[in-house]
């Protein structure tokens, strides 16, 4: 079976030389390692789906851990040029394979990174693999997750762990059946910051906690848009359109929706509030123990419609205390909008861009950003508490927790059973914005917004024949 390697080096392909149909043999790991090979006890073997900016940067950070080893790779494009985005980087199969190979080479490791453009191909391939890496658009998650699940292998994925709900359903269903060990890509659970923070809210040190506000600076990376792209562009080299789109219907190849901008439309991504959600969201589910609301509405600000996400969020969570779980309003808030300023706060405080905070009967906690620290007001009352003591052990990274659950067996914090409560909660407020606005009381038994049928295509959407999961 051939691999998707191309022949030539990325300066060749940036410089729009034709990929070659040459291709490398994949011989399994025993057979390059010789009669009676294996690996040492204690090295995790990991194959990487997605590789644009956010898997490149994944990839990074598990080759800085011990005893971890890259050793395929699959991605629909072959080279991203992500100079224009936050990443600001290259990207795409071809450079992040040249990049694992030439870090492994560093260490000793001189084999080749198997290559791929179809991910389906890779696993077929995937027998020396322990773990999973997922980095690719938020539609294609519950797909690869599942398949890599039911497989026997490891699975770290980005965040939200799905697309809708009752994928997260189903991934935290076949997580609890595999018993294997899962992480979800919310590197602020694994942050000293957030367990403090937890800590403090538990312990009461602003007093009873009823009310959270989060908010973030993104909006819609194309603020024009008014409708899906029309017409098509120009493919780019090495890129597999049919293999990006996955379960979704095809439509014609537009410039529109890749690399990142497809966080714009709801077919693919999920807005602000799905890619944000689990991040910002994080320390409130988990202080409180929420699972499910009562009500969830999120007005769009700015233009937006059944296909794309909006320039910007304002949005309401309701959770009625039943057992463990708390009593809580949660307020979201997107594009540069934020609450009123609390008259706990100093003269002249000035909101950061991104932050939640959380109102208690005592004062207020502000985190100036996912994970960090709890930050206390008034000066009052900041002055004069007693750090809470330490309930939550801290974590080692958010990488190096996944790899060692694996070794260890025995699940990190932000596993796949928490990441879908999480994720669930997000998407019911992707799920309001999508129908426009629309109040939703959730029916959590039966996964259903009363009297809303018009949101049973959105909790479990319909997926291309040849995809179903």
């Amino acid at each position: 079976m051939n691999n998707d390697k191309a022949p030539f080096s990325r300066r060749d392909f940036v410089k729009a030389a034709a990929l070659s149909g040459a291709g490398m043999m994949i011989v399994p790991r025993h057979v390059i390692g010789g009669p009676g090979y294996t690996a040492p006890s204690d090295q995790v073997n990991l194959g990487i789906i997605g590789a644009g900016g956010k898997g490149k940067q994944n990839a990074q950070e598990f080759l800085k851990l011990e005893n971890v080893n890259i050793s395929a790779v699959a991605d629909p494009a072959y080279y991203w040029n992500l100079a224009d985005f936050y990443y600001r980087s290259e990207a795409g199969r071809g450079p992040v394979v040249d990049m694992i190979e030439t870090q492994q080479a560093a260490k000793g490791n001189t084999k080749r990174v198997a290559q791929y453009s179809d991910f389906r191909k890779m696993m077929e391939n995937a027998s020396d693999l322990d773990g999973i890496v997922i980095s690719t658009p938020d539609h294609t998650h519950a797909y690869l997750a599942l398949m890599a699940l039911k497989m026997g292998k490891h699975v770290f994925c980005e965040k939200p762990l799905t697309h809708n709900i009752w994928e997260a359903r189903e991934v935290a269903k076949v997580t609890k059946e595999t018993g294997l060990m899962t992480q979800m890509g919310n590197m602020g659970h694994s942050t000293d910051g957030i367990r403090e923070t937890v800590e403090y809210l538990r312990a009461g040190v602003i007093g009873e906690v009823n009310q959270c506000h989060a908010w973030v600076p993104a909006g819609r990376w194309l603020p024009g848009l008014k409708g899906l792209p029309e017409g098509k562009t120009n493919m780019p080299i090495g890129f597999d359109w049919d293999q990006w789109i996955g379960p979704r219907e095809m439509v014609p190849f537009h410039e529109n929706y890749v690399p990142v901008t497809w966080r714009d439309f709801w077919d693919y991504g999920c807005g602000a509030l799905g890619d944000f959600g689990c991040h910002d969201l994080d320390a409130v589910t988990w202080a409180f123990n929420l699972k499910s609301p009562d009500t969830v509405q999120v007005f769009p600000a700015g233009y937006s419609d059944s296909k794309i996400a909006p320039y910007g969020e304002v949005g309401y969570f309701n959770f009625s205390a039943k057992g463990d779980q708390k009593a809580m309003k949660i307020n979201w808030y997107s594009g540069g909008l934020k609450p009123d300023l609390h008259p706990a706060l100093p003269a002249g405080y000035a909101y950061p861009a991104r932050a939640s905070m959380f109102v208690g009967s005592k004062g207020i906690i502000i985190n100036d950003g996912s994970g960090r620290k709890p930050q206390v007001f008034p000066e009052s009352l900041r002055n004069n508490i007693k750090p809470p003591k330490q309930t939550i052990a801290r974590s080692t990274g958010h990488f190096q927790d996944w790899v060692n659950a694996i070794r260890n067996k025995e699940q990190s914090s932000a596993n796949f059973e928490y990441g879908s409560r999480l994720t669930e909660i997000t998407l019911l407020g992707v799920l309001s914005l999508r129908l426009g606005g629309k109040l939703i009381q959730w029916d959590y038994e039966n996964m259903k917004a009363k009297g809303l049928p018009e949101a049973d295509q959105y909790i479990k959407e319909p997926v291309r024949k040849g995809w179903e999961m």
